[in-house]
């Protein structure tokens, strides 16, 4: 191993940049705005290794409350693999989020690492791909989220999340250059979803819905966000079925897969609302 000192910290605001960046160089196709998003879910969930000045390794372990965390970010420069760095980032994280029911979504091929840790599979995500949705029949129910109160949002995300996430939902669903749409249903909020630009195409996510058609009208006006050459990215529960089914009717593909864990218990989240997730890499 290197004989040069080797530290972890918190990142400072423009070294979460540095994360983003490193993700996009993985293929993982990061939002344009997701570092400003994420760093708001915890200002010191964002962990950096350095070997001297030089940055080799991430991490976010972002603690929502005192009961859940979430992990992800985990990468070390390749050159700098293999020689013990990442372990120690990876405990930081560890260590930070003590006390905490921690989940993430890792490459399938890493499932057997991540047990080690004490993480057990829950179940899978794919990651689905299209293109040319075109412009969406215009609907009465369906309304930008800035329309309506925040509080009727927090409420509606409340079931959809183990822990409370306001200053990162706040942040989310105002992103720059990206659309929050809200589905009503007897004048009452039934759904959601934010479409954001990535380093290539668009990214839905998350799209919750009280049923498979909400979700299938919300996911067409998102989706018509982008051009008709323009990628469009859902990443669903592969155990939702409606969820899967939407995606293929519209001629999505799968890319890859990720493999959801937690260490101690399964959340009990209404998988059979949850047409898209928000983020791999932050839950």
């Amino acid at each position: 191993m290197n004989s040069t000192a080797f530290t972890i910290r918190p990142m400072r605001r423009g070294e979460v940049d540095i994360a983003v960046a490193w993700a996009a160089l993985e293929g993982w196709n990061p939002g344009q705005h997701d570092a400003l998003c994420y760093a708001a879910a915890d200002p010191g969930g964002f962990l950096i290794g350095l070997l001297g000045d030089e940055p080799i390794a991430t991490i976010s372990a972002v603690r929502y409350d005192e009961t859940f965390g979430f992990i992800g970010y985990y990468i070390v420069k390749p050159e700098y693999r293999g020689m013990g760095y990442g372990i120690q980032i990876w405990n930081a994280a560890l260590a930070y989020l003590e006390g905490c029911n921690i989940g993430l979504d890792g490459v399938v091929e890493q499932q057997a690492n991540y047990q080690k840790s004490g993480f057990q599979l829950a179940y899978s995500h794919l990651r689905y791909e299209g293109r040319g949705y075109g412009p969406a029949e215009p609907d009465a129910a369906i309304v930008p989220l800035s329309t309506l109160p925040f509080e009727t949002l927090v409420a509606y995300e409340h079931p959809f999340f183990p822990s409370p996430r306001i200053a990162f939902l706040k942040a989310w669903t105002r992103q720059p250059n990206s659309t929050a749409l809200g589905i009503l249903a007897q004048g009452q909020l039934a759904g959601y979803g934010v479409i954001r630009p990535c380093l290539g195409g668009y990214k839905i996510g998350p799209l919750y819905a009280e049923s498979a058609e909400l979700g299938e009208r919300l996911f067409l006006a998102l989706a018509s966000q982008a051009t008709a050459t323009e990628a469009v990215f859902l990443d669903v529960p592969a155990v939702h079925s409606a969820a899967v089914a939407l995606a293929e009717k519209y001629g999505m593909t799968v890319s890859f897969g990720t493999a959801r864990m937690y260490t101690q218990f399964e959340p009990e989240l209404p998988l059979d609302r949850i047409f898209g997730v928000t983020s791999f890499e932050i839950g």
